[in-house]
């Protein structure tokens, strides 16, 4: 049922803001972004990752559960957690979990972001397997 990860929604008060934070964090500009009324910038979407998930910063104008935060926590995977994880609090993000040995090769931290989204970090051993069964591990080409 669940194939992977497709696309993860954050949102922002200010998504002009978190778009030039995304940008410097995953070194890529947005693919789309989108007007609001008045010409706010209400929505952009960057492709992240090996496999190109979908990454959605939101005007929280537009949330259906308000500006509060939610429990869920995405796991994006990195190949060194204590690099991501320092990257993110000196860019302003605030500990959320630290880092923590999982077992068998599995190790998570966890930010909320500057806008209030948890934002997980983890070093998945099943995902790097995936990834090379697919021909996107460690060295190769990435499209």
């Amino acid at each position: 049922m669940l194939r992977g990860l497709a696309t993860i929604s954050y949102w922002a008060d200010d998504v002009a803001e978190a778009r030039r934070w995304y940008t410097e964090l995953l070194g890529v500009e947005p693919y789309f972004d989108r007007q609001g009324p008045g010409g706010r910038l209400a929505y952009t979407e960057f492709r992240v990752g090996d496999h190109q998930a979908e990454l959605g910063i939101i005007d929280s104008a537009w949330s259906p559960h308000g500006r509060e935060r939610g429990g869920v926590v995405a796991y994006w995977h990195v190949d060194d957690v204590r690099a991501a994880y320092e990257r993110l609090l000196a860019m302003g993000a605030k500990e959320h979990e630290q880092i923590t040995e999982r077992g068998e090769g599995f190790v998570t931290a966890s930010v909320v972001d500057p806008f209030g989204n948890i934002l997980g970090v983890m070093h998945n051993p099943h995902y790097l397997e995936q990834a090379e069964a697919t021909g996107r591990g460690p060295g190769a080409g990435r499209p």
